[in-house]
């Protein structure tokens, strides 16, 4: 997609500090990534991620989920994302039900391995507690392709890491935050270089 036309054009949405965003945006600078971020759309405006997105130069806009009506969120969601390649979700807290055409074009990370720890109300450190509590070996990071579901649809790709004796949600997180920073990238790279194929619910990556 992005080699015929030049760089892939994302949109990226966020609720929280942007942090997904920033690493998306410093491996774009960094030439680690052919890629270009047409806009960042926050479901809520005292998000931090909004300042910093802004301070990095990004056109930024906030569409509030909070006292806005379903239909109207949905709908100004997907007007502000018209025109791009693709749509990733960096810490997208609200449930945006995208038109069926865009179905493999919206693509979102998780914390941890799905199905396993995901679901609504499931993120940031509630997830990382949930593996501890449940006396995990391994967590790690999903990439995944967008449905009407929170953190649902067919899986693009995962890494894993240990969990390890006396860990901590913040150790556990800090490791997985690491690999969702490899782990994103690469799947953006898959497709745009056309190598992800979707076959119903199941995705083949191309070699």
């Amino acid at each position: 997609m992005g080699d015929a036309r030049g760089p892939l054009r994302l949109a990226v949405l966020i609720s929280g500090g942007g942090r997904t965003l920033l690493n998306l945006h410093e491996r774009i600078v960094g030439g680690g990534l052919s890629a270009r971020i047409e806009i960042v759309v926050s479901s809520r405006r005292a998000a931090a991620g909004v300042e910093r997105s802004r301070a990095a130069g990004l056109k930024t806009t906030v569409i509030e989920h909070r006292g806005t009506a379903p239909e109207v969120f949905q709908r100004r969601i997907t007007e502000a994302v018209s025109g791009v390649d693709l749509v990733c979700m960096g810490g997208f807290l609200s449930l945006w039900r995208f038109p069926e055409e865009m179905y493999g074009r919206v693509m979102n990370i998780h914390p941890a391995l799905l199905p396993d720890f995901g679901g609504r109300g499931m993120y940031g450190h509630r997830v990382h507690e949930a593996v501890l509590a449940a006396g995990r070996k391994v967590s790690g990071c999903t990439v995944h392709f967008c449905d009407s579901e929170y953190d649902h649809g067919p899986i693009i790709l995962q890494r894993i890491v240990p969990v390890l004796a006396g860990d901590t949600p913040d150790a556990l997180a800090a490791r997985v935050f690491a690999e969702e920073c490899i782990a994103y990238p690469e799947a953006i790279r898959l497709f745009a270089e056309g190598r992800i194929k979707l076959e119903g619910r199941k995705v083949i990556v191309l070699k």
